[in-house]
């Protein structure tokens, strides 16, 4: 009886602690993010041609921020979801030009995460970094499956990646994965899911879709025919991703993981594919919609008007009450979501002094958003030489505040003008005058240390081999894509590496990356698709006859000849420690000269720290 009675006992002992324990496990996170798709471009918002139907059923089972807003272009939307801190105090305001480095003293969601005991990971696109100290693993991610650079087959991306069987970076290494890109990510996701589901996990799941290239499986594409080309592969883009979302939320169902997991969707910045816009002189991305679906707003990606910047936000979580298709009104922001993580999540964290970003933790639950006054810009200036790639102050920017938009000199009240065709500055003077003193104080908090780089750190301890590709530099005019650098596109540049560890190194110079196998005057082989699932792109491959390679850093100076048979022309370099401008050049036969487009640093030898 006494041995009955103890057993009893120490069962219910055993009960009382595993409910306790699962009472006291932290709610698992994902938060899912589209590139290039629209706050339009989700029928649940009143798209009239697309149909999202698990978006739309996330939409109506979610709370919704209803005035979410994001930077109007990728990598600092990137940078800003990471820190909860303006992209440019991050040292993150353009998506190229190595103005796209995370800095490595910033503290990133998945850091945050890890330190409270979460099991974190990414799949999809980082675009903050493919170097150490910028990279998924370098910044609080245990695992991590990516494409080089912002889009797959940029520059600095795999060679001949197709968004179909690609090779991809797992936790930094490449290797080959089969299947279509967003299939793979979803994919990756899951199986993640299905092995971390016993302890609280992290994902951050962020798509290269709907971003062009578009290339889709045609199956999405056919149900837009009617639609211009170009939209309807942008709309199959999306269509394949709304599938992949009903696939993941079945998945956290059948693993009872779902009334315990957040998910948050949203988008990055303004539509690029879903709306064509009135011009204003030979300006594209500032008009009205005169084609496709834009929800009533003024422009599109880029933009600096209500379209670039404003995006969806959907948040799920039925075990903490955050269900049932509700709106929160009010200015919110991508700086918003880590210190509501924090906060809902009850994260090991001290110093919120440095977020710019509030916890919408308790506006989720029912109280109002706090009146603020928020800050978007855009730097991008594609087409153009970079030089210093210095941020510019009074470029492209929006304040906002409540309904009011202080757009550089003009002012809209979106309460009255939603479609911001009234330019209201002259009648509320005074509105201007709060709203340009908020722009002065925050340039001057983001603008503290823009003059800093982040340069690439030779380090062989952390990264044996370090690639800089010529999306990297600054300067001339960029090769942005892995389709300029088979036409021979780009410029004269340069960019900045930091020597932890000085010593010999074997710096190699391509004009094609080394998995590409091709000789530096070679023309490369046409790039791999198919007509099922690509769309016809011109496919320019010119062949230039290099005579000359030199390269240029602290006080090494040296040219080298190019032979008709050499892929990398390879200097051996004593490197001293510190921070060094490093530039390189290709002369051709004409005498034009251009950076090369791969440069390789490795020790000539092993080295520790």
């Amino acid at each position: 009886m006494k041995a009955f009675i103890f057993g009893l006992v120490l069962a219910t002992g055993i009960g009382l602690c595993t409910q306790a324990r699962a009472e006291e496990r932290k709610p698992n996170v994902i938060v899912i993010v589209t590139d290039d798709q629209g706050y339009g471009d989700l029928s649940c918002h009143g798209n009239p041609i697309l149909k999202t139907p698990e978006m739309d059923r996330l939409y109506r089972e979610s709370v919704r921020l209803t005035d979410f807003h994001v930077d109007p272009t990728c990598a600092p939307t990137r940078a800003a979801l990471m820190t909860g801190r303006y992209s440019a105090r991050t040292g993150v305001w353009l998506t190229y030009g190595s103005r796209h480095h995370l800095r490595r003293d910033e503290v990133t969601m998945a850091d945050v995460f890890k330190r409270s005991g979460y099991k974190t990971a990414i799949f999809g696109k980082w675009h903050l970094g493919d170097n150490y100290p910028f990279r998924p693993t370098d910044r609080g991610f245990d695992e991590s499956l990516i494409h080089g650079g912002g889009v797959v087959g940029e520059t600095p991306d795999y060679w001949d990646n197709n968004y179909y069987d690609d090779f991809y970076f797992r936790n930094g290494s490449p290797e080959q994965v089969k299947g279509y890109c967003t299939d793979v990510w979803f994919n990756e996701t899951i199986q993640f899911v299905e092995e971390n589901r016993e302890r609280p996990f992290f994902v951050y799941l962020s798509t290269n879709a709907p971003h062009t290239p578009l290339y889709v499986p045609q199956a999405y594409v056919k149900p837009y025919a009617d639609q211009p080309k170009q939209r309807a592969l942008f709309f199959g883009m999306i269509a394949s991703i709304d599938e992949n979302l009903g696939r993941l939320r079945s998945a956290l169902s059948k693993l009872s993981l779902d009334r315990d997991t957040i998910v948050v969707f949203f988008n990055d910045n303004g539509t690029n594919g879903g709306v064509t816009l009135s011009k204003i002189g030979r300006d594209t991305r500032n008009g009205w919609e005169v084609e496709g679906y834009n929800a009533g707003m003024r422009g599109r990606k880029t933009s600096r008007y209500e379209g670039g910047h404003r995006a969806a936000c959907f948040v799920h979580w039925p075990g903490g009450g955050l269900d049932g298709g509700r709106d929160v009104t009010g200015v919110t922001a991508h700086i918003d979501l880590l210190p509501t993580f924090i906060e809902l999540c009850d994260l090991r964290f001290d110093d919120y002094g440095r977020f710019d970003g509030v916890s919408l933790a308790k506006a989720l639950t029912g109280e109002a958003v706090p009146e603020r006054t928020v800050v978007v810009h855009d730097q991008g200036r594609f087409g153009q030489p970079l030089g210093d790639g210095l941020l510019i102050k009074d470029k492209d920017y929006c304040v906002m505040r409540g309904s009011s938009r202080l757009v550089g000199k003009e002012l809209y009240d979106l309460s009255t003008d939603p479609s911001q065709k009234n330019d209201i500055a002259e009648q509320y003077p005074e509105m201007v005058v709060r709203l340009r003193g908020d722009y002065e104080r925050w340039w001057n908090r983001i603008a503290e240390r823009s003059d800093e780089y982040c340069p690439f750190v030779i380090n062989p301890a952390k990264q044996k081999t370090v690639l800089i590709s010529s999306q990297n530099l600054l300067g001339g005019e960029v090769a942005y894509s892995q389709r300029s650098v088979r036409a021979g596109l780009g410029g004269e540049g340069w960019t900045f590496i930091n020597v932890e560890v000085p010593g010999r190194y074997r710096i190699g110079l391509r004009r094609y990356p080394r998995e590409s196998n091709l000789g530096i005057r070679a023309q490369a082989f046409p790039w791999p698709s198919a007509p099922e699932t690509h769309s016809k792109k011109k496919d320019v491959r010119t062949a230039l006859n290099v005579v000359e390679a030199r390269l240029k850093v602290g006080n090494f100076d040296e040219s080298r000849p190019v032979a008709a048979t050499d892929e990398e022309i390879v200097f051996d370099v004593e490197l001293s420690g510190g921070q060094q401008r490093i530039q390189t050049w290709f002369t051709q036969s004409t005498g034009k000269t251009s950076a090369a487009w791969y440069t390789y640093i490795e020790p000539v030898v092993s080295q520790n720290n």
